[in-house]
C-alpha cells in the first residue's frame, strides 16, 4: 500500500508540473507581428507610352534570360547554375541558418543525460563527528543515472526564438535568391557588352577596309599627277587613326570575356567567348504593377522577413521581465555491488519544478527591450527604404528604355544622313570640285553616327537586363520556405537551380 501510495504521489507530481508548464506556454508576451505598411503607386510613371508585352507573356518564367532567345547566352546561364562559387557560398549561409533554426527547436524537448560512475571511497577515523558509524568505513559505489531537464516554454520564451531564427532562415533564403538573380542579371550584362564591342570591332574592320581602298585610291591619283601628297597623308592619317580605335576595343572585350569566365566558375584562360556582333533590339519586358513588387523582389522579401524576426525578438526581450521555469527529474540505479545494480531494490528518482526570478538587475532588462525596439525599427525603416528603392530602380529602366529606343530611331536618320553625306562627298571629289579633307570630315562623321547606334543598342541591352532585374526576374515570394527546418523541404527554389544540395 506504501508503494502504491509513493507512485501515486510521484504520478501527480509529475501532472501538476506538466499541467502547469503547458497553461504558461500559451501566455506569450510580446507584440503581434504586422506586416509594415509601405504604399505602393497605382501605375509606374514612365510606363506612358511603352510597349507591353503579350498576355501570354504577362510573368517572366524562372528562366528568364530565354527571353532574349539567344542560344548563347542560355548555355552560358545554365552554367552559372552549378559553377559559380557566389551562389555556392549563399547556400551555405542558407544552410547555415536551417541548422541555427533546428538547433533552436531542440528547446522544445527535454535533455536527457545519462552519467553512470562508479567510485570506492575510505572515510576518515577522524572526521567529524566523532564515533561516527562511518569512521574508517571503505564502500563502492556505483551509480548508473539518468537525467532530464526541460526549460519550458513559458511566456513564449522557446517559441519566440524559434520564431526569430525561422523568419532569419527564410530572410537567408531570399538573400539567396537575391544572389542568384544577381549573378545571372551580371553574366547577362556582360554578354551583351562583349557583343556591344564585336559589333562596334565589326564595323570599325569594315571601315579599316574602306580606308584602304581610299588610301589605295589616293595613292594612284598622286602617282598620275591628280592629288597631292597631302591629300596622299590625310588618308593615311584617317586609316591609322581608324587601327588605333580597333586595336583599343580589344582591351574592353578582353576583360568582359574574362568576367564572363569568372561567372561561369572557369578560370579565364579556360574560357573563350566566340564572337557575335549584336544585332537584335531588346524584346518587350513584362513589367505588371507596382503593388506586385512587394511579391516579386527577393530583396524586398529578405528585408520584410528580417523585420518579422525583430518583432520576435521584442517578444523574445520581454520574456526576461517573467520567471525562467525549468523542470527536472532523475533516475536509475544505485548499489555498493555491481552484483546488485540491476535489481529493484537499486532503483532511485527524483522529480521537481524550479522558477527563477531576477529581482534587480541595474536596468539590464529595460536596456536590453530598448534595444530590441530600436533594432525593430531599424528593420522597418530598411524594409521601406528597400522598397522605394526597388520602385526606382523599376522607374529608371523604364524610363531609360524608353528614351534610348526613342534615340535609337533618331541616331538611325543621323547614320542615313552621315551616309549620304559621304556618298555626295565622294561624288564632289571625284568631279574635282572639292578636296580631300571634305570626304575626311563626312567619313569621321559618318563612323561617329553609327558607332554611337551601336552603343545606343548596347544600352538598350543593358537596361532591359536591369529592368528585368529590378522586377525580380520571375522570382516569387510564394517560394519561400514556410519551416525552413522541415526535412519535407530541404531544398529551396535557388538551391534547385544552383543544383547544390
Amino acid at each position: 500500500m506504501k508503494a502504491i501510495h509513493t507512485f501515486c504521489n510521484r504520478r501527480g507530481l509529475l501532472a501538476l508540473c506538466l499541467v502547469c508548464a503547458l497553461a504558461l506556454a500559451g501566455c506569450e508576451v510580446g507584440p503581434k507581428y504586422k506586416t509594415p505598411t509601405a504604399l505602393a503607386p497605382p501605375a509606374y510613371k514612365e510606363l506612358a507610352n511603352w510597349k507591353q508585352a503579350q498576355p501570354n507573356d504577362a510573368h517572366l518564367g524562372g528562366n528568364w534570360w530565354e527571353i532574349f532567345q539567344d542560344p548563347q547566352l542560355n548555355s552560358l546561364e545554365q552554367q552559372i547554375n552549378v559553377s559559380n562559387e557566389n551562389l555556392k557560398a549563399a547556400v551555405a549561409q542558407y544552410q547555415e541558418s536551417r541548422a541555427a533554426l533546428r538547433s533552436a527547436r531542440a528547446d522544445y524537448y527535454p535533455t536527457v543525460t545519462v552519467a553512470p560512475s562508479a567510485t570506492r571511497e575510505l572515510y576518515s577515523n577522524n572526521r567529524p563527528p566523532q564515533s561516527s558509524t562511518f569512521d574508517g568505513l571503505t564502500f563502492n559505489d556505483f551509480v548508473l543515472p539518468v537525467n532530464v531537464g526541460y526549460q519550458a516554454n513559458v511566456w513564449g520564451r522557446v517559441s519566440r526564438n524559434v520564431e526569430m531564427y525561422r523568419e532569419q532562415a527564410q530572410a537567408t533564403d531570399a538573400d539567396l535568391a537575391v544572389i542568384n538573380l544577381s549573378m545571372h542579371a551580371a553574366l547577362a550584362e556582360d554578354y551583351f557588352a562583349a557583343r556591344t564591342l564585336d559589333a562596334e570591332e565589326k564595323l570599325l574592320q569594315d571601315t579599316v577596309g574602306q580606308y584602304e581602298q581610299a588610301l589605295q585610291l589616293n595613292e594612284d591619283r598622286y602617282r598620275g599627277g591628280l592629288a597631292s601628297e597631302v591629300e596622299v597623308e590625310q588618308a593615311r592619317t584617317i586609316l591609322q587613326t581608324t587601327r588605333a580605335q580597333l586595336v583599343d576595343v580589344g582591351v574592353a572585350r578582353a576583360q568582359f570575356e574574362h568576367a564572363v569566365a569568372v561567372l561561369v566558375g572557369k578560370a579565364p584562360a579556360e574560357f573563350t567567348l566566340p564572337p557575335l556582333p549584336l544585332t537584335t533590339p531588346p524584346p518587350a519586358i513584362p513589367v505588371g504593377v507596382p503593388s506586385e513588387l512587394l511579391e516579386r523582389r527577393p530583396d524586398v522579401a529578405a528585408a520584410e522577413r528580417r523585420v518579422a524576426a525583430a518583432n520576435a525578438q521584442v517578444g523574445l526581450a520581454k520574456t526576461a521581465y517573467y520567471p525562467l521555469v525549468n523542470i527536472a527529474g532523475t533516475g536509475g540505479l544505485e548499489s555498493g555491488s555491481i552484483t546488485t545494480l540491476l535489481q529493484g531494490p537499486a532503483g532511485m528518482w527524483a522529480v521537481g519544478a524550479s522558477a527563477v526570478e531576477t529581482l534587480f538587475d541595474g536596468g539590464r532588462r529595460r536596456a536590453l527591450n530598448d534595444q530590441a525596439k530600436a533594432a525593430y525599427d531599424s528593420t522597418v525603416a530598411t524594409y521601406r527604404q528597400t522598397v522605394l528603392t526597388g520602385f526606382q530602380q523599376v522607374e529608371d529602366n523604364l524610363a531609360a528604355l524608353r528614351i534610348l529606343e526613342q534615340e535609337a530611331g533618331v541616331q538611325a536618320t543621323a547614320v542615313q544622313a552621315a551616309q549620304r553625306s559621304l556618298d555626295l562627298s565622294n561624288t564632289r571629289y571625284d568631279g574635282g570640285v572639292t578636296s580631300y579633307l571634305e570626304v575626311i570630315t563626312a567619313q569621321n562623321a559618318a563612323l561617329s553616327d553609327e558607332l554611337t547606334a551601336v552603343n545606343i543598342l548596347g544600352r538598350r541591352m543593358a537596361s532591359a537586363v536591369l529592368l528585368i532585374q529590378a522586377i525580380g526576374g520571375g522570382w516569387d515570394r510564394g517560394t519561400l520556405p514556410a519551416r525552413p527546418e522541415c526535412c519535407g523541404r530541404l531544398a529551396t527554389s535557388s538551391q534547385q537551380v544552383a543544383g547544390l544540395p
